[in-house]
């Protein structure tokens, strides 16, 4: 029995190793391998050696202490595996897993040790100095370890607004138009959009505008999707999904659109994983960064007053 846990072990910290140098370089199957080695760990590898541990003991009297282990294992690598994911809650999830060794483990830890009159001390060390470690690790994932990739991606949004700025000065040939119309609908949807986040973010557009990080959590995936499910919209992105549809099939209807017709499904970044339409919001909105929605929703501003001004 004890050979198999070793084993198992083993390929869990390199399946766990090799996801976080995938992660490192950001390389394609980071996440599912790190999922797949945390969750092996936490939900398999750990059981199973306590309870080997405990079963093996000459005593059977820290059944809790084993019990608390194992909780607090749980608690600090879901916090990680949250954090490294960038998914909902990580921010909290941290914060439970640095303060929880401290106020559950440490405290049954020390009580255990205390009834042991032949402890020793260097396990006690040992086990402070754990606690720093893990203290100072889940600190470092805090700082968010891709916040460089984040501020290289606000050049982008930077871009798109000189690009807005240009398109601003240039006249509309027909203003009135059944597409300009429509056009200025899905504008008013991406203004209200942006708005929505940026309220969640605490910030406003102005202060996006300015290039600077001014997002509360610039890397937070999903938050936004919360954002906008919050103002009521059943689905979230259905609206502007709907909108860029519509304003589609008018081009296609149009004399002197139709090529434009045909290839806006790429311009607008329409044709979602798996050609299925109801995977778009989810996404666009959900399974993207802070920062990636709102620079997807600059360009798609950007691409909209482009047409304006060209056709």
């Amino acid at each position: 029995m004890k050979q198999k846990i070793y084993i198992l072990g083993v390929v869990t910290a390199i399946i766990i190793l090799t996801g976080t140098i995938f992660k490192v370089n950001h390389w394609p199957g980071a996440g599912q391998m790190l999922v797949i080695g945390l969750v092996t760990l936490v939900l398999v590898f750990m059981p199973l050696a306590l309870i080997n541990h405990y079963k093996g003991a000459g005593n059977k009297q820290n059944l809790l202490l084993h019990i608390v282990t194992w909780l607090t294992c749980f608690v600090v690598f879901t916090g990680m595996l949250f954090k490294i994911q960038h998914w909902t809650g990580a921010g909290p999830l941290m914060a439970v897993g640095i303060i929880f060794p401290y106020v559950v483990f440490l405290p049954v830890f020390l009580v255990t040790i205390a009834k042991n009159k032949n402890f020793n001390i260097y396990n006690t060390v040992f086990v402070l100095l754990l606690l720093a470690v893990n203290s100072v690790f889940c600190a470092l994932l805090a700082l968010n370890v891709t916040r460089e990739r984040i501020h290289d991606s606000f050049n982008l949004s930077d871009n798109y607004n000189k690009v807005e700025s240009v398109l601003k000065q240039l006249p509309v040939s027909d203003p009135q138009s059944p597409v300009n119309l429509k056009i200025d609908e899905v504008l008013k949807i991406v203004d209200e959009y942006q708005k929505l986040i940026f309220a969640k973010n605490g910030s406003t557009e102005d202060q996006w505008n300015s290039g600077k990080d001014i997002l509360r959590w610039p890397d937070m995936i999903g938050l936004a999707a919360v954002a906008l499910a919050e103002s009521g919209e059943s689905p979230y992105g259905s609206k502007l999904q709907n909108g860029m549809k519509e304003l589609i099939s008018l081009m296609g209807e149009t004399p002197g659109y139709e090529k434009m017709a045909e290839n806006a499904i790429t311009i607008f970044d329409l044709d979602p994983p798996m050609k299925d339409d109801a995977v778009w919001p989810v996404w666009k909105f959900n399974n993207e960064n802070n920062t990636w929605v709102l620079i997807y929703l600059d360009g798609l501003e950007t691409n909209l007053k482009l047409i304006k001004a060209t056709l």
